[in-house]
């Protein structure tokens, strides 16, 4: 690698990808991980509204796919194209999973949390020959581009399933600026901690703008394999992110683990919070789930997102006003 900063998939590599072999309609693993973070209430009360806008910056996606909420899903314009042209590229896998954990239909074999809403799909991970273990990368200056094109095309929350590593000066000047604007837009920007068992932020978790989002089992324990640190505990929140089921791109459903699975669970309760209270501040939005989940804590782990005690909160907020 070189000495410039590079962004790194949040999911584990190649030994973090299996194709799911059951078929089935019915996964209570998946019932298990929504309930745990309490979104199957809020989830009952809304699918998300068209009006909530949520950017994806990862691989390209599916956009064929059967079990995809198609019309709720745009693509931004760049360089790189947001629809997949390898469906066999790792890329392509990681997009395609982490929408379907957005934006899945309901029923879905994913946890289909806001297909309601709209979804901007913002490659920053090129499509690769194929899914042979080769991880897609990409710079920090390039995540700062995708922040603010996401911004410009109308993000109110961007999802960013990746980790930073090795960082560089300049590219987290670039990255620090484009998270400073989305802040000032009123954007949310949910991040991943990252998968390489360290402890300590990157340039993206450090920001006091971002919320990092670390991987736990379905007993709410964080994986071993989840980057901690002090603002990760004091900002950050924990999501499901043990064997996660989501869309496929070659006509099974694919299950994957780490933080790259558990950032679309923080992503969609918040898409859901705006749905139910579209006039609700950033800072509202942002106080609700991450403050509502449990006391902060002076420790390096972050508390269990609760998705329902934040709609408690802004329910509560609303009806005061």
């Amino acid at each position: 690698m070189s000495e410039t900063a590079w962004a790194n998939l949040g999911a584990h590599g190649a030994t973090g990808m299996r194709q799911c072999e059951s078929t089935s309609r019915n996964n209570p693993r998946q019932t298990n991980a929504l309930d745990l973070v309490r979104l199957t209430p809020l989830m009952s009360r809304t699918i998300g509204r068209s009006e909530v806008t949520i950017a994806l910056l990862d691989g390209p996606v599916v956009l064929t796919h059967p079990d995809l909420a198609r019309l709720s899903v745009r693509e931004i314009p760049s360089r790189l194209r947001g629809t997949c042209a390898q469906a066999s590229s790792a890329a392509c896998a990681h997009g395609t999973f982490v929408l379907g954990v957005l934006s899945a239909r309901r029923g879905a074999l994913a946890p289909a949390i806001c297909p309601g809403c709209t979804v901007l799909v913002r490659p920053i991970f090129p499509e690769s020959a194929s899914g042979n273990g080769e991880m897609p990368t990409a710079t920090p200056e390039e995540l700062a581009a995708a922040v603010k094109d996401a911004i410009e095309s109308g993000a109110r929350v961007i999802n960013i399933s990746a980790a930073l590593v090795r960082p560089f000066l300049r590219g987290e000047r670039a990255l620090t600026e484009a998270l400073e604007y989305a802040a000032r837009r009123g954007v949310i920007t949910v991040a991943a901690a990252g998968n390489q068992r360290t402890l300590g932020g990157s340039a993206l978790t450090r920001q006091p703008m971002v919320i990092p989002v670390v991987a736990c089992d379905l007993r709410g324990r964080p994986l071993g394999q989840s980057n901690l640190a002090n603002s990760i505990g004091r900002r950050g929140l924990s999501a499901p992110g043990d064997g996660v089921t989501s869309l496929g791109t070659q006509g099974r459903p694919l299950t994957l683990g780490g933080t790259s699975a558990s950032a679309p669970f923080v992503t969609g309760t918040i898409a859901l919070l705006w749905s139910e209270f579209p006039a609700a501040t950033a800072a509202e939005v942002t106080f609700a789930i991450t403050q509502a989940c449990a006391a902060r804590r002076k420790t390096v782990v972050p508390p269990l997102l609760d998705a329902w005690a934040a709609y408690r909160v802004m329910a509560a907020a609303q009806a005061r006003r």
